[in-house]
């Protein structure tokens, strides 16, 4: 099993180009974060990008204090939990096709711009999905860019040094049975997409030309357009990804805003989007909803 592998799923949600995030109030020149409230109880939401550069200083005083404040601090899984010989068993069972390689899957055109980007012979045994992680996450990491020290990674070291309650919302065999549950010609068009956005460059559908997806997410200006384009184009993605996981996770905060106290939750900046995000979820479920950043 290739090594590019085996640390795909502490970045699932690192899809390159794919974290556009739509600006809810005035502009705020900080990663955005909103607050949810009912009576005497508060969770606020933070949108992450999951690999950041070393050197990038993106936390605020706000977002500190609700840190310290938080009694438990909730992430989509716990990253740090899977240890490689794990993941190389959730890999195998859920991400390999040995019997069906992509070069069987994919139109030629894509399988020949597959070749150019990365050896074939490395990725062909992979399902679709999980060759479309991996490339995926290429173009972040080759400039710099850090899983270590992405916002998730980076919170969760925090929050054990305070001694917070740390809870996840999945398992890290959850997130991979969800992208296997995808149909096959779901999971093929995601990676074609891929390739073909890679073979383009980097775009981001926004009124001004950021240097960077991570600038963007600093200043707390992206834009929902490749969520749009996700729900347009690959619903069945759309609805695996998103819309079932977002949908599940407010049922869960729903039922921790009926009690008390001050909880944080840090999730890919992808999953505040639009009206499947979890702002917009839960309004619907009457929870005063403010964007403080």
């Amino acid at each position: 099993m290739s090594g590019d592998i085996v640390g795909w799923l502490r970045r699932l949600a690192a899809m390159a180009g794919a974290l556009l995030l739509g600006s809810t109030g005035a502009a705020h020149a900080a990663p955005a974060m909103w607050r949810v409230s009912d009576g005497d109880s508060q969770v606020y939401l933070f949108g992450t990008l999951h690999a950041l550069k070393p050197s990038q200083a993106w936390r605020t005083p706000l977002y500190d204090a609700v840190l310290a404040r938080a009694g438990t601090v909730w992430f989509e899984a716990d990253l740090q939990s899977g240890d490689p010989d794990t993941i190389r068993l959730l890999v195998q069972r859920y991400g390999v096709d040995p019997d069906r390689p992509l070069s069987r899957k994919l139109a030629p055109s894509d399988l020949g711009a597959l070749a150019r980007q990365t050896d074939l012979a490395r990725v062909d045994h992979l399902r679709p999905w999980a060759a479309a992680l991996m490339l995926s996450m290429q173009p972040a990491l080759a400039k710099g860019a850090s899983v270590e020290k992405g916002a998730d990674l980076t919170i969760t070291r925090a929050a054990r040094a305070e001694s917070k309650q740390i809870r996840a919302f999945e398992t890290l065999e959850d997130q991979a049975r969800m992208f296997a549950g995808l149909p096959e010609a779901s999971e093929v068009r995601y990676l074609a997409d891929v390739v073909r956005e890679r073979g383009r460059g980097p775009c981001l559908r926004l009124a001004f030309k950021p240097q960077s997806l991570e600038d963007a997410w600093l200043a707390g200006t992206l834009g929902p357009g490749q969520i749009e384009q996700m729900r347009a184009e690959n619903p069945a993605l759309y609805d695996a990804f998103l819309k079932r996981r977002n949908q599940a996770w407010a049922d869960r905060l729903t039922a921790e805003l009926a009690g008390s106290g001050v909880e944080l939750v840090n999730v890919g900046a992808f999953h505040m989007l639009g009206p499947d995000g979890l702002p917009a979820l839960l309004a619907a479920r009457g929870f005063k909803v403010e964007r403080v950043q």
